[in-house]
């Protein structure tokens, strides 16, 4: 129908093919065929009612089908590659006007997805792996170019950041794109058709993105079969893919570069020496250039110079280290466990033990299955060792008790001796409060918890 035009009920709005994606010219102009060779690129297929539709194929080599929109000058205006299976609805030379469908290219079938649902795609997320046939995705933020360039088998898509960075992606002729000359697209954002990739998400966009997308990508498999499905049971298994770290550059830490170590680790590390400085000018004190030390040491030996009419060390800040979040399997999570009863106890037992033997390494029985495997109290609750290392100590006798005048004054004294206690505790562990209450004769001794 047109805009204005009277129509009956029942009458069409819209006819479109569900099979098949347009292939739009954005210009006005006249077409010319570009490494367009039937035998080499094209292949004629029967459309129906006598006539030949050409049908673009397979290839490899140095021809690269694209139709090309051209002015009366033979300017080129616009362009599109033709991916392998597009069929041309223009002759060459034909003039054709803005919006005009150059080419059909057909759907495929899981174009957005290797795998549509079910377990076997949650076990390909969770395992982290690759899929079949990924999407291209752009590197940065910025204008794209589609370049026509002579390169094998590949076409040239170039993104062009607002600050003048140009970033290429060479594309295979076959894939069918997402984008066209002139759109803005985001870093991560998909260039061609395809599944994403896991770790590419994670080194585009970030772990905050990937954490997103996994999360979506499991919940749509269980909301397809009708079953919710907290969030946090997925994010338990999210956090053990991604608490292993690669070190890029240890900076004044003792650890290695591309070295892997736990994220707690990492951030204990540079947490211990965020407090600490390197000495880069001695002066008159007894620190030695290089050594890296508290502030507070540095503090003390320039007070003691300046007492003494010296001069005082020069220090810069310590560097922490810097490293890049891997996104591991849930099967490769495990076998890397810090314990290596936990990782012997889920697979390639002999190879784990073995590993493990060579490098004489100790279990710390930290973890939740360690010690569930030796029968012992778990670390979560009241089993967490904070809790199971508490000690009971008195602090009043049953012959200072007799020596209290009122149960008023029994309630001030065990106050005081409990603020005291409170701050002689260097390690901030829990106290019992003291309540308010009447004590007589025969009362259970005032008690305390510390640290044992």
């Amino acid at each position: 129908c047109k805009n204005g035009e009277t129509i009956k009920r029942g009458s069409t709005l819209v006819k479109w093919d569900p099979h098949r994606t347009p292939i739009l010219a954005e210009k006005s102009g006249r077409v010319e065929f570009v490494d367009i060779e039937i035998g080499e690129t094209v292949r004629e297929e029967d459309a129906g009612r006598g006539q030949k539709a050409l049908v673009v194929i397979e290839h490899k080599g140095d021809l690269h089908p694209q139709i090309n929109i051209v002015d009366d000058d033979g300017n080129i205006l616009d362009f599109h590659y033709l991916p392998a299976k597009a069929r041309l609805e223009v002759a060459d030379g034909e003039e054709i006007g803005a919006g005009h469908m150059v080419a059909r290219q057909p759907r495929s079938a899981a174009g957005s997805a290797d795998i549509v649902g079910g377990l076997p795609r949650v076990t390909e997320i969770f395992e982290a792996r690759k899929p079949k046939d990924p999407a291209f995705m752009s590197e940065i933020s910025g204008i794209v170019e589609i370049l026509s360039d002579k390169r094998k088998g590949k076409m040239t898509i170039r993104v062009v950041s607002d600050s003048g960075i140009e970033k290429d992606h060479h594309v295979p002729n076959d894939k069918a794109l997402l984008v066209h000359a002139g759109d803005y697209v985001q870093a991560g954002d998909p260039l061609t058709e395809g599944p994403l990739v896991p770790h590419d998400i994670l080194k585009i966009r970030g772990e905050e993105a990937l954490w997103q997308y996994m999360l979506d990508e499991v919940q749509n498999v269980y909301r397809a079969q009708g079953v919710p499905i907290n969030d946090k049971h997925i994010e338990m298994v999210l956090s053990a893919m991604l608490r292993k770290v690669r070190v890029e550059n240890p900076g004044d830490t003792d650890l290695l570069p591309h070295e892997i170590v736990d994220k707690f680790t990492f951030r204990q590390t540079n947490n211990k020496i965020a407090n600490m400085v390197r000495v880069t000018d001695a002066g008159s004190t007894p620190l030695r250039v290089g050594d890296l030390l508290e502030k507070d040491v540095v503090k003390e030996a320039n007070a003691k110079a300046e007492a003494e009419g010296g001069e005082i060390a020069k220090t810069k800040r310590a560097r922490p280290a810097a490293g890049r979040t891997l996104l591991l399997g849930i099967t490769k999570a495990a076998l890397s466990s810090d314990s290596f009863l936990s990782g012997a106890s889920f697979q390639e037992s002999t190879k784990v033990l073995t590993e493990a033997s060579l490098r004489g390494a100790e279990d710390e029985l930290v973890g939740l299955k360690e010690n569930v495997l030796l029968g012992h109290l778990i670390p979560a609750g009241t089993g967490f060792r904070k809790y199971q290392d508490i000690r009971v100590k008195t602090l009043v006798s049953p012959e200072e008790l007799e020596e209290y005048m009122s149960d008023e004054e029994f309630y001030e004294d065990a106050m005081d001796e409990a603020e005291l206690a409170n701050e002689d505790d260097a390690l901030s562990t829990p106290q019992v409060e003291v309540k308010d209450v009447m004590v007589g004769e025969g009362s259970p001794e005032a008690a305390e918890t510390t640290e044992g």
